[in-house]
């Protein structure tokens, strides 16, 4: 049976009365997706297996790929983990709140259908304040993946909710855009050395100076992984309906070899719609653009991809060249690992 969703706009309506009203549909086990600093993400109670449930149908999410909680406080983190690691304890210090989950051993407080039958639980802390806002109005820790049908594009404003969750969830919290545009950074803490299983804003490198120890990356090696620990790590991911190519390499190089698939979709007369850093923006004098920043600043890109991806698809493009040129330092390499996820082809032209 169809719901009927609620649209909550902040700018609208008084704010506390949204939180307040949030807070209490997550407490009777119904479903509220809400902006945090990275996407927006479909919330429901953590230790509410029929309420995680609503989230799985809502989604069309696979049973086996486990939900990130969120907390607003050291509280709910006793009630989710058995123990708080020395390296868990260095990184909620550096990083928390914000966009970073952490990897523990769950309590028998969690039910296995948070966790994806798994006996651990990934946690994290907002830092966006609407976020935190209704986490602290539920009372509850809240499990949040991101607020899309599985397997599309990840949601960056409300509108991507409601096209995507209309008629499927309980109540959307519509408040703008997001700051990052990428989800958060996964890290396994269980033991001494801190494992990376989905790369974010936080690096790999940022991970390294405040734990002062070696960081293992663990998301190359995801592939038919049975039991996936973090999201992202087993299914396809961040997927429009069109065909996506991506091309990586240097700026010149990958100019010279859209130029040259563009000439190939002309002859098939395909429609074909084209993410562009800015640097060769003027190359292409096609209307189906976008730009996704600069290739020296990938936040922009981080910002833009998702959104640029569902406009393309909106627009009916039957393919999408997304330009890969841009840096993979920093949150970089995050935005390379969601492409890779979504594209249909890859092609990399060696950087010589």
């Amino acid at each position: 049976m169809q719901k009927k969703t609620e649209i909550m706009r902040i700018a609208e309506k008084t704010a506390d009365d949204i939180f307040k009203k949030a807070g209490k549909l997550l407490r009777e086990g119904k479903t509220v997706a809400f902006p945090t600093e990275t996407v927006y993400g479909l919330g429901a109670d953590a230790l509410n297996p029929q309420a995680v449930e609503q989230i799985f149908k809502a989604k069309g999410r696979p049973a086996d790929n486990p939900l990130i909680v969120h907390v607003s406080n050291q509280d709910q983190c006793n009630q989710l983990v058995s123990t708080f690691t020395p390296i868990a304890k260095k990184l909620a210090e550096c990083f928390w709140p914000g966009p970073l989950a952490i990897i523990l051993d769950k309590t028998d407080m969690v039910p296995y259908i948070t966790t994806g039958r798994l006996e651990t639980v990934a946690i994290r802390m907002p830092a966006n304040q609407i976020a935190q806002n209704i986490i602290e109005a539920s009372c509850k820790p809240i499990a949040a993946p991101s607020a899309n049908l599985s397997g599309r594009p990840s949601p960056t404003n409300a509108s991507h909710v409601e096209e995507d969750l209309q008629g499927r969830i309980d109540a959307i919290v519509d408040g703008g855009e997001v700051e990052i545009g990428v989800e958060s950074t996964v890290v396994d803490a269980r033991g001494e050395v801190p494992v990376i299983l989905r790369p974010g804003k936080i690096s790999a490198e940022d991970i390294q100076q405040c734990t002062n120890t070696e960081v293992c990356i663990g998301y190359a090696k995801k592939d038919h992984m049975e039991k996936p620990l973090s999201p992202g790590m087993k299914y396809t991911h961040y997927s429009p309906s069109a065909k996506v190519i991506l091309v990586q390499g240097k700026t010149k190089d990958v100019s010279a070899k859209i130029a040259d698939l563009v000439g190939n979709t002309n002859e098939e007369h395909e429609r074909a719609g084209l993410l562009l850093t800015e640097e060769i923006q003027n190359d292409f004098p096609f209307k189906e653009k976008l730009s996704i920043g600069q290739a020296t600043k990938p936040e922009g890109a981080a910002k833009r991809i998702f959104a640029g991806l569902r406009e393309m698809d909106s627009k009916g493009m039957d393919l999408i060249i997304v330009d890969g040129s841009f840096t993979e330092k920093g949150i970089g390499a995050a935005v390379h690992e969601r492409l890779q996820k979504a594209a249909d082809i890859i092609i990399t032209i060696p950087r010589m």
